[in-house]
């Protein structure tokens, strides 16, 4: 939490991973038990994303799709979508799939408030203003994560998150740790 970039914006990523994990570990355990017990494949679904400065990195989830769901379907997850397993319903709905990526942040690859990291498809098409976007780290939430989640088009969300990370600080995204609680267990805006 903090200004982007920041010493203390860094610090905290790292205190509150390091937390995150200590506290979720039982959670994954389990999770990963059930993904293995659900379905076929591997436990972690890993994916290129672009992130700080425009540069890919290898973006960790617990897997929610069937083994192949990138081959028998499109990239984007869709409303109602059949790849989707039993035990990914419940991973997705309660954002237990999202753990894994405390070790994107511990990595530095990612921070825990900061824009959506899109997959690389999407970031190919930016725009000049679009690139924007890529002057923040990406987070585990953020901005439009709290305000649309997956009912933002790419476009909606880049808008709001370049005049939100443009002038973020601590207090403010305190409060969209705060809200990322409320929106989880509501659900809301989640596919």
């Amino acid at each position: 939490m903090g200004k982007p970039g920041s010493f203390i914006k860094r610090f905290t990523d790292i205190i509150f991973s390091i937390l995150i994990l200590i506290i979720t570990f039982p959670i994954l355990l389990i999770s990963a038990l059930a993904i293995k017990l659900d379905s076929k494949g591997p436990v972690f679904f890993i994916q290129e994303r672009t992130g700080l400065n425009g540069k890919p990195f290898r973006m960790y989830k617990l897997r929610g799709m069937v083994e192949n769901a990138l081959e028998i379907g499109p990239q984007l997850t869709q409303m109602n979508d059949p790849r989707i397993t039993r035990v990914g319903k419940f991973l997705r709905r309660t954002s237990i799939d999202e753990i894994p990526q405390v070790f994107n942040v511990l990595k530095g690859d990612m921070s825990l408030i900061g824009p959506r990291p899109e997959i690389i498809p999407i970031t190919t098409t930016f725009n000049q203003e679009q690139t924007k976007v890529f002057n923040f780290k990406p987070g585990i939430t953020g901005y439009s994560q709290v305000n649309g989640r997956q009912m933002l088009t790419p476009d909606e969300r880049i808008k709001m998150e370049v005049k939100y990370y443009s002038k973020a600080s601590f207090w403010s995204d305190f409060v969209i740790a705060i809200s990322t609680f409320k929106v989880v267990l509501n659900n809301k805006g989640n596919i």
